[in-house]
């Protein structure tokens, strides 16, 4: 009775925060609001906190009790995502520490210049799931099924993209260990087709960020009271031992996409160090970065010495109706000269020394009725992912590859917000061949 009083305290709560969160977004005394919705997130971290001690009494009260199938159930996790609820002897019921989750995508792009390459495709499906140990103890997984079919003839893959263990050590901390993606930019943790505009991620944070960029290792995740939003750890690197110099290679348009070891059989000698900062203490606006370096010779012959840092900066700010979005990232190997000396030189694509670029968004949740929402967006990037090249021989050194100019331009129709429908057009300064219009669905549950 007591967690149930508690929780409902919890929910009127989360309600007034999000009623002052709208009033403040529409400039009505927004000094006056700010102070309330900061003594209103006190009084919500402090319930949260009181929950959160009644859920471990209750693991604490079942699993003394007597080994029947009613011991076995535990609480979700704090705010947990799980509604599945497990009949209890007397009509009671208790929540299953199991959760299910997942989403999938379908995309449709018909080039203007040349229709007959016009493609459909499953982009993705993905089902996850987690479980609950206990109310600070959980795991969560996600199995990823790319483009229909994976077989040795077919271009689909079938991966794991996130499987790991979390731990909260206390209401602002917590550990997580195993394959799990990296906090770069908005996109990579956050890549949901209900998460983003455009029918296809967008370019920056695809060929510069590689997505989705996991790894296997440890870190850490912190929160304050402030707004701050912390992430650190330790995590396997890019190994450039899978560096392909052939013409139009995957490493010639995502260096780091081509590289990352997605925890099969990974080489580890090299490790990564990475560091995120974020700042939600304003309503309605975030800023942060995220920085990481690390080994990619992975010890092998011929490639000692190499080392890769990548940081990026990101923000977003949504006042009213609108949102305004920017990030620009930027990486670079060092150490590389020797191999492309004695590996790569003459060869179409030998390792860059830097690779780069940035994007500006905007996006209008406009037209909204009968639960239907209308947002139109346009996006502009600038990206390159190779400039210059150390250690190649004069006379043998390639171009740079020629910098990408994008702009996207469309609008997602959701039918709830976990379902959409999406349609956009491309246009590429300089690369009229590659101009498209695009159409796609999603969903995620």
């Amino acid at each position: 009775m007591t967690c149930r009083i508690r929780r409902g305290a919890l929910a009127v709560a989360l309600a007034a925060y999000g009623t002052f969160a709208w009033a403040d977004a529409t400039n009505q005394d927004g000094a006056a609001l700010s102070l309330e919705v900061q003594t209103l997130r006190a009084e919500l971290q402090a319930l949260r906190d009181e929950v959160r001690e009644l859920r471990k009494q209750a693991v604490a009260e079942a699993t003394a009790a007597p080994p029947t199938k009613a011991a076995a159930v535990v609480q979700a996790p704090a705010g947990g995502a799980s509604n599945d609820a497990v009949p209890m002897p007397g009509g009671s019921q208790q929540r299953s520490p199991l959760t299910l989750f997942g989403y999938g995508e379908l995309g449709y792009t018909r080039p203007t210049r040349d229709p007959s390459g016009s493609t459909a495709n499953l982009t993705r499906g993905v089902l996850g799931w987690g479980y609950a140990f206990s109310p600070d103890t959980r795991m969560a997984a996600e199995l990823e099924l790319e483009s229909g079919v994976a077989s040795s003839s077919d271009a689909g893959e079938i991966e794991l993209e996130q499987f790991y263990v979390a731990h909260d050590i206390n209401p602002g901390l917590t550990l997580k260990t195993g394959l799990f993606l990296m906090p770069a930019g908005y996109l990579n943790q956050s890549h949901e087709p209900a998460a983003y505009y455009g029918v296809f991620r967008n370019e920056v944070e695809t060929r510069v960020i590689p997505s989705t960029w996991r790894e296997l290792g440890a870190g850490l995740e912190g929160t304050t009271e402030s707004g701050w939003r912390w992430n650190a750890g330790l995590v396997t690197s890019p190994d450039l031992g899978k560096w392909d110099p052939a013409a139009g290679s995957e490493c010639a348009l995502a260096p780091l996409q081509c590289t990352h070891q997605e925890g099969s059989q990974a080489k580890a000698k090299g490790l990564t160090v990475y560091g995120a900062l974020n700042y939600d203490g304003v309503l309605g606006l975030n800023v942060g970065g995220s920085l990481y370096t690390g080994d990619v010779g992975q010890g092998q012959a011929g490639f000692a010495g190499a080392r890769y840092q990548l940081g990026e900066l990101h923000a977003r700010w949504e006042p009213g109706p609108w949102q305004f979005q920017a990030l620009a990232a930027y990486g670079r190997f060092t150490g590389v000269a020797a191999i492309n000396a004695t590996l790569f030189a003459g060869q179409p694509t030998p390792i860059p020394d830097g690779f780069g670029g940035a994007y500006l968004q905007a996006a209008y949740r406009g037209w909204n009725t009968g639960g239907y929402r209308l947002s139109p967006f346009a996006r502009y990037e600038i990206l390159n992912t190779a400039r210059g090249y150390s250690g190649i021989p004069q006379g043998l050194t390639p171009p740079d590859a020629p910098t990408t100019r994008v702009l996207t331009s469309g609008a997602s129709l959701f039918l709830t917000p976990q379902v959409v429908f999406k349609a956009d057009y491309q246009v590429f300064r300089g690369q009229r061949e590659r101009n498209a219009l695009n159409l796609g669905v999603g969903f995620q549950f």
